[in-house]
C-alpha cells in the first residue's frame, strides 16, 4: 500500500519561505513500516496526480481549503480515496466530506493507525473521532519524507499543545479546550538532536502554558548550543528567571501576539492580560535586553480601531526596531467565538469567505465599526508595505541588542524581511485556490482522460 501526503497551497504562488509541514512527519512516523509514504508540497513542487497511490491524505487549513478541495476532487475522480484532517476539517467536517471519503476530527495520534488499516481493507469510515486527547509521549516524527525538498533551514519541533488563554478571535481554545499537554523533555531533546539543524522553531501555540515545565525544557536545551524560535504570550516577560533561561538556551526570535495598541480592543478580544501588569514598552525592552528578536503580530478591525490606528501601530513597530511583524485584517475563523459573534450581528460580508470566489487574500471579510471594509483592507496593506520598505528594513536592522547582535541574526533579519517584502504583492488581492484564474497556476493538475 502507498499513501500520498499532500500539503496544499493557498494560491498559485511559489513559497520562498516554506517550512517543513511537521504534521506529515508525525503521520509518517505513525505509519506501519510496510506502507510506503511520499509527500508532495503544493507550495514548492508540482503534484503528480497520475502517479499511482492507494490513499491520499491532505491537511486542511481554512486559507487552503479551496485548493485542498480542488486537489481532492481530482484524485477522487480517478477513484483514489482521500482522507482529510486538521483544524478546518475538525470544525467543519460536513463541508470537508463533500470532497473527501473520510475526515479525521481532532488530533491524529492514536487514530491514524486505524485509518491506515481501514484503507488497506477498503473500509474507510466517514468520520474518525477519538475520545479525549492522546498522550504526546512515545512518537518520533519521520523526517525522511522531507528529503530532497527545498524548505527553510529551520526544523519545526513541537513540545506541547493547547493554550491557557481563550482569545475571541483564536480557534486554538475551541480545538483543545482546557486540555494542555507536553511531551517528555528527553524525547524533545532527542528529536532536536536527530534533526541535525542548528535553528529550531518550537511551534507550540504558546510554549509557556506550563512555566515550570517550560523552564525544564530550556535548561535541557542549553547544552545543545542551538538557536531557536517560538511563539510566546507577552506576560512571560515578568519572570526574570524565565527570561534568563531564554537567553542562555539560545532563543533568537519570538512571535508575540500584541494584537492591538488599544486597551479597549484588548478587553473586547479577551486579551487585556497583555498589559495587565506592565505596558508594551516595558515588555519589549525586556525581550530585547535578553537578545530576543521580536516578531510582532497585530490585527485591525475591532470596534476601537479607526484609520488612525494603522500609522500608530506602524510607528510603534518601526521605532522599537521589531525584527518583523504581521499587520492583518481581523479575520473570523470557523470554530472561533469571533466568527459566531459577527455572524449573529450580521456583519459578515461572506458566509464562508474561504470558499467564496469573490474573496481575495488580504481583504476584509466583515464590516468594522470604525472604518469601511475597504479602508481596513487598504490600511493593512499600506503599513505592511511601509514596514517592509528598504529604508524601514535597514532602520530596524540597526538594533545591536537583537537584529544586529551578531552576523547570524543580522543575516536572518535581512533575509526574512526582503523575502517578506517580495511576497507582499505576490499574495495581496489574489483569489484562494486556482479556479479564479488558471493562468496563475504554478502547479497545473494534469487533465483527466
Amino acid at each position: 500500500m502507498k499513501i500520498t501526503f499532500i500539503r496544499p497551497n493557498m494560491m498559485p504562488v511559489r513559497g520562498a519561505d516554506a517550512m517543513e509541514p511537521l504534521v506529515f512527519a508525525i503521520l509518517a512516523g505513525l505509519t506501519p513500516p510496510h506502507v510506503e509514504t511520499v509527500l508532495y508540497d503544493d507550495r514548492i513542487e508540482p503534484i503528480p496526480v497520475d502517479e499511482p497511490t492507494d490513499l491520499v491524505a491532505i491537511t486542511v487549513e481554512t486559507y487552503t481549503a479551496r485548493r485542498a478541495y480542488e486537489i481532492a476532487d481530482v484524485y477522487r475522480r480517478r477513484g483514489v480515496p482521500v482522507v482529510m484532517g486538521g483544524y478546518h476539517a475538525t470544525f467543519l467536517p460536513e463541508e470537508v466530506l463533500d470532497h473527501a471519503d473520510a475526515v479525521v476530527v481532532g488530533d491524529a495520534e492514536g487514530i491514524w493507525p486505524q485509518v491506515v488499516r481501514d484503507a488497506e481493507r477498503g473500509r474507510l469510515q466517514r468520520i474518525y473521532r477519538q475520545d479525549g486527547y492522546p498522550e504526546l509521549a512515545g512518537y518520533m516524527p519521520d523526517r525522511s519524507i522531507f528529503r530532497g525538498k527545498r524548505y527553510a533551514p529551520a526544523a519545526l519541533v513541537q513540545y506541547g499543545r493547547g493554550c491557557r488563554f481563550a482569545c475571541e478571535f483564536c480557534s486554538i481554545h475551541a480545538f483543545y479546550g482546557k486540555n494542555l499537554r507536553q511531551r517528555p523533555v528527553d524525547e524533545v531533546v532527542e528529536e532536536i538532536r536527530a534533526t541535525g539543524k542548528k535553528h529550531i522553531f518550537l511551534i507550540d501555540d504558546n510554549i509557556f502554558v506550563d512555566v515550570p515545565r517550560a523552564k525544564e525544557l530550556f535548561e535541557a536545551l542549553i547544552p545543545l548550543k542551538i538557536r531557536w524560535s517560538c511563539q510566546v504570550s507577552i506576560d512571560v516577560t515578568r519572570d526574570a528567571e524565565l527570561m534568563d533561561l531564554l537567553r542562555r538556551s539560545g532563543c533568537t526570535t519570538a512571535v508575540v501576539g500584541f494584537e492591538s495598541l488599544n486597551e479597549d480592543n484588548l478587553r473586547h478580544m479577551k486579551k487585556h492580560w497583555n498589559v495587565k501588569h506592565q505596558d508594551y514598552a516595558t515588555s519589549v525592552r525586556i525581550l530585547q535586553d535578553h537578545g530576543v528578536m521580536i516578531y510582532g503580530s497585530f490585527v485591525f478591525g475591532y470596534d476601537g480601531d479607526s484609520v488612525e490606528s494603522f500609522q500608530r501601530t506602524l510607528d510603534f513597530t518601526v521605532q522599537n526596531k521589531f525584527y518583523t511583524a504581521n499587520f492583518n485584517p481581523l479575520t473570523p475563523m470557523p470554530g472561533a467565538a469571533l466568527y459566531d459573534r459577527l455572524a449573529t450581528e450580521e456583519r459578515l460580508l461572506y458566509e464562508r469567505w474561504w470558499l467564496d470566489p469573490r474573496f481575495r487574500y488580504g481583504e476584509a471579510v466583515f464590516r468594522p465599526r470604525g472604518m469601511t471594509p475597504n479602508e481596513l483592507t487598504a490600511g493593512c496593506h499600506r503599513i505592511r508595505k511601509a514596514f517592509h520598505s528598504t529604508g524601514a528594513i535597514l532602520h530596524r536592522a540597526a538594533e545591536l541588542r537583537t537584529n544586529a547582535r551578531d552576523p547570524y541574526r543580522l543575516g536572518l533579519h535581512l533575509a526574512s524581511n526582503f523575502v517578506s517584502k517580495w511576497m507582499i504583492d505576490k499574495k495581496q488581492g489574489r483569489p484562494l485556490g486556482t479556479e479564479g484564474d488558471r493562468r496563475l497556476t504554478t502547479v497545473e493538475l494534469p487533465r483527466l482522460a
